[in-house]
């Protein structure tokens, strides 16, 4: 749901507030084989993923990975982080590495900047993190707070477009200017005084408030990447709408083009997508999912020789950047 600062104006850069979503997920099996094997959908994806880190551990044994459900790629919602998560550390519980999984998140290069997928993946609820000084590791979570369970939260999905990510990515914040410290200081005191005490409130008005100015400021800041605050200008403009008509904690998730609100309710939620589907019957594009968030962390069960696992989407409520 947004950077803190990503110019590191106290010497952390980056901090970032995130959320885990329970309907959209990576589901994978692994088990024992004598060479690699990777079925199921972005089977190239995984097998890359999968090799680097049996290359990183010395194993020489095979794996077979079954990806049984998978996040959309490249869309904002975390799914190379959670996938790379979701071996590393199935594989160290199918070989008794006994891995943390921060100690997974380093081996497979993950937390470079935001640690809202590392913080999801291990604890599930709304995460923040402290970003990274000079010596760190992994991004610390330095606040957890499970959300409301009757909240939900609608996703704006544009298939004609695609988030920043690679070297595209890279260069884009390499491009970017300084992001200001009195921002920086506006988000913390934004999150810190209004977004996280209305959140442990179960107020949902105040949270809305402060993700959205959040997402406002951070938006503003991408924009010179992306076009604008919104990565796709249909997604925004539906934003929006839902904004014009009850909706709170309004952005963007990462570098997008997925777009976010939040709801009190199911039949709210349901009411509203409804009522926009007729209305934005010109833009095809468009599709919309009703969310909720997942309080867990993403492992759910596991047996000596067979590991199944779960992890839970970051709406990285970074409005468009991660």
């Amino acid at each position: 749901m947004g950077f803190l600062d990503p110019s590191a104006s106290l010497n952390r850069k980056y901090g970032s507030i995130g959320l885990a979503l329970h309907e959209i997920c990576t589901r994978i099996t692994v088990r024992r084989t004598h060479h690699l094997q990777v079925t199921g959908p972005q089977s190239e994806r995984v097998r890359k993923t999968t090799q680097k880190f049996l290359n990183a551990l010395r194993i020489s044994e095979g794996v077979h990975v079954e990806i049984d459900q998978v996040i959309p790629e490249h869309v904002g919602l975390g799914s190379g982080t959670q996938m790379s998560l979701a071996i590393g550390f199935a594989i160290g519980k199918l070989f008794d590495l006994d891995l943390t999984v921060r100690e997974v998140a380093c081996l497979t290069e993950r937390g470079a900047r935001s640690g809202i997928g590392i913080g999801t993946f291990e604890q599930g609820g709304l995460i923040v993190d402290g970003g990274r000084a000079t010596g760190t590791e992994t991004p610390p979570i330095i606040c957890r707070i499970k959300v409301p369970c009757e909240w939900r939260f609608i996703l704006v999905f544009d298939k004609r477009a695609q988030g920043l990510n690679g070297a595209r990515e890279i260069e884009a914040f390499q491009r970017l200017r300084s992001f200001p410290e009195t921002s920086a200081a506006r988000i913390c005191h934004l999150l810190l005084m209004k977004g996280l005490p209305a959140l442990a409130e179960q107020d949902i008005i105040g949270f809305g408030q402060a993700i959205t100015e959040i997402q406002q400021s951070v938006g503003d800041y991408f924009a010179p990447a992306q076009g604008g605050r919104f990565m796709s200008r249909d997604v925004e403009a539906a934003i929006a709408w839902f904004g014009e008509h009850g909706a709170v904690a309004m952005g963007q998730s990462s570098w997008g083009p997925t777009g976010f609100c939040a709801v009190q309710n199911e039949a709210r939620a349901r009411e509203l997508v409804d009522s926009i589907g007729r209305l934005s019957r010109d833009r095809p594009n468009l599709s919309f999912r009703i969310v909720s968030a997942q309080n867990e962390g993403g492992l759910t069960s596991f047996t000596n020789q067979r590991l199944a696992l779960q992890e839970r989407t970051p709406v990285r409520l970074n409005s468009n950047r991660n």
